[in-house]
């Protein structure tokens, strides 16, 4: 019987942090529309500053105005900031911008934790309410901290019904989430709401971050990963519900601490760290998408560069160039770091017909990465070109038998989704292959005789491999099934009305990204001659995921030098900061600080830059149109050229001229631009 108690009071406990976590994560979500995936790293930050300003160690103020000052002041204030500077950028942007700008929020905030409170200096611990004091129920004893933590839960409940359904502040923000607009109309201001539900939110996640640091170290990571863990019991109650995310926290909160108990009669890929994590995958599939999300979706408005195949194959010999010189210009760690960037560069590249042409948000290409690396120690670890094709063959059925029961999720569940895996793979994958698991030896790539293990014939191999992957995209992004990608990005409701099977794509473009990601992941391994589970992490580990996904999209998701120009951007930073240590602190962050850039400019760094150039070609007078100029190779494969036609200035009929009808069809990239009655 004392057994049963003690799992029950450390459940509900589990059970009440999670709930004023996702309720947090909630509020947010229904007043702006946003999903915070920086909420965990904002509670970590918050228990970082009450550490601060309470510890001995530290500034040691009373535990009262700590508190007031973390909960009160820092933490609401924080959230208002969020919202005022960076969260209202993102109300028209498109979805894959709404979804990664809150990340590198989380990645910022990790990085600027990791320079203020440096974990190899500063052992930061906080104590529990009330240390040492218990009450008793049998010879069960309920500490203080504990009561606590259920006591705050429940008020925490309370307050936010009161809020929503006693009071004209709540009414208010629950007509924003059902129409802003109308609610305007009504006098309700939707900024000064958002502003409010974001302090609010970040509040409610600094109380979570107080709450469960003293049941753990303060770590960066792992902080925020026990928050995250809170996503599960938001998705329960579809972002909307209180109550629901209640009954989720519950059941979560319950499934870890029987899992605690009986691991040792569970399989090896269920434990504490990964019943979130199937339990937020579950419940993505069986619950019902918000019908909010579904047909309010905003209109992606990435631009997509569509460069001829001959330009893709000048600039992939230019790149293989490079690859052949640079081994020349560049010795030590720095050659060794764009070996990795090249590598990473192929990882990321899957990300460009995913994302950038279907856009499929997906945030697991490194665990897709990892899975490659994997398969390549089982079947060619001393680095036989062959085991490639083995590897896109395996990581290209995973990522079909992922995307199958996801294809009815979009946008962020579908990010939830891939997010879900990634964590499954570091957690319950990775670490049960033995050998890999022990970080397994690899030999650089050969075949028939010829061996690529000097570094520079190892940078040509992968310059090459990312070439003919870069100009097999090309030929795909013009060909059917590239406008059929374009078509499900722009409008699905459309593909479905005129009978495209839109889920055969789909699964035909994930098992693609998955291969592409997994070749990626095992060249990693061979350039580096060892790989390991701690190299594929979302959040941890020498080149995390994330970062990885951040800095993809602010290169240029959509074009092919985007991935190269990311995962460069990525391996290089570090050395920057070592080169100059004045910008070391500034290195750690730029990731997140870049992706944070999207809000501006969310079509990259590759497509600014070009449409900067080409402003200035304008202004020098050097305009000429389309059918007469040739771009450069280079330029033509980083982005996409000036539109050649205006919708609102198309021709029809007799009136339209034989130069309009040619550029009409190269825009459509279709063999017809007219109907048989203009003939």
């Amino acid at each position: 019987m004392d057994e049963i108690l003690i799992v029950v009071v450390f459940a509900l406990t589990s059970a009440a942090i999670y709930a004023v976590a996702a309720s947090g994560l909630v509020l947010t979500y229904t007043t702006s529309g946003i999903f915070n995936f920086a909420h965990g790293a904002i509670a970590m930050i918050s228990a970082y500053v009450y550490w601060q300003l309470s510890s001995p160690a530290a500034w040691g103020l009373p535990v009262p105005v700590a508190l007031v000052l973390t909960i009160g002041v820092f933490a609401p204030g924080f959230g208002y900031l969020v919202d005022r500077i960076l969260m209202r950028r993102l109300r028209d942007a498109p979805p894959i911008v709404r979804l990664v700008v809150p990340i590198a929020l989380l990645v910022v905030l990790i990085q600027v934790a990791s320079v203020l409170w440096p974990p190899a200096s500063v052992l930061a611990t906080l104590p529990e309410f009330f240390r040492g004091e218990s009450v008793s129920i049998g010879d069960v004893a309920i500490t203080y901290h504990q009561i606590i933590v259920i006591a705050t839960a429940v008020a925490v409940a309370v307050g936010l019904r009161i809020l929503l359904y006693g009071t004209r502040t709540g009414t208010a923000m629950r007509a924003v989430v059902d129409d802003p607009d109308l609610a305007s109309l009504n006098g309700v201001n939707p900024d000064r709401i958002s502003s409010l539900a974001w302090a609010l939110g970040c509040a409610l996640a600094g109380v979570a971050g107080i709450l469960v640091a003293p049941i753990l170290r303060l770590d960066q990571v792992q902080l925020t990963f026990l928050v995250i863990n809170a996503y599960a019991a938001a998705m329960v109650g579809r972002l909307r519900s209180f109550q629901l995310t209640v009954v989720g926290a519950i059941i979560l909160g319950f499934a870890r601490e029987l899992v605690r108990k009986y691991n040792t009669d569970l399989p090896g890929w269920i434990n504490v760290d990964t019943v979130p994590v199937l339990m937020l995958f579950v419940v993505l599939l069986v619950v019902p998408q918000d019908k909010a999300a579904l047909f309010s979706e905003r209109k992606d408005r990435l631009r997509v560069p569509n460069p001829s195949v001959s330009v893709a194959a000048v600039a992939g010999l230019l790149l293989v160039g490079a690859a052949a010189v640079t081994p020349s210009l560049m010795t030590g760690s720095i050659l060794a770091s764009l070996g990795t960037g090249m590598a990473l560069a192929i990882v990321a590249l899957s990300l460009v017909p995913l994302t950038g042409y279907a856009g499929q948000i997906s945030l697991a290409p490194l665990a897709f990465a990892g899975i490659g690396a994997v398969v390549m120690a089982l079947v060619a670890q001393d680095g036989n070109a062959l085991g490639l094709v083995v590897v896109a063959v395996v990581c290209a059925a995973v990522g079909a038998a992922v995307a199958l029961p996801t294809l009815r999720l979009k946008g962020l569940y579908l990010a939830l989704a891939t997010m879900a895996f990634a964590l499954f793979c570091e957690k319950a994958v990775f670490n049960q292959v033995e050998s890999f698991r022990n970080t397994a030896d690899y030999g650089r790539l050969h075949l028939l005789g010829i061996h690529t293990d000097s570094p520079r014939a190892n940078l040509i191999a992968m310059a090459a491999i990312f070439a003919l992957m870069g100009v097999g995209l090309t030929a795909l992004r013009r060909g059917p099934f590239g406008r059929r990608l374009q078509a499900i990005k722009d409008s699905p409701a459309a593909c479905a009305t005129i009978g495209l099977n839109t889920s055969f794509t789909k699964l035909w473009v994930f098992a693609l990204s998955a291969a592409i990601a997994g070749v990626g992941g095992a060249l990693l391994a061979g350039w580096r001659t060892q790989a390991g589970p701690q190299q594929f992490g979302l959040l941890e580990g020498t080149f995390p995921a994330l970062p990885l996904v951040l800095l993809a999209v602010v290169g240029g998701i959509t074009a092919v030098a985007g991935a190269l120009l990311g995962a460069i951007l990525l391996v290089l930073m570090p050395h920057v900061g070592e080169t100059y240590p004045f910008l070391r602190n500034l290195m750690t962050v730029l990731p997140g600080i870049a992706g944070i850039s999207l809000a501006i400019n969310p079509n990259g760094a590759i497509s600014q830059a070009v449409t900067q150039f080409r402003a200035r070609s304008d202004k020098r007078g050097a305009e000429v149109s389309d059918e007469e100029s040739t771009p450069s190779p280079t330029l033509a494969l980083l982005a996409p050229a000036p539109t050649a036609i205006v919708p609102e200035h198309i021709a029809v009929g007799a009136s339209a001229d034989p130069a309009t009808l040619v550029a009409l069809d190269r825009e459509l990239g279709l063999s017809w631009g007219r109907s048989d009655a203009d003939a």
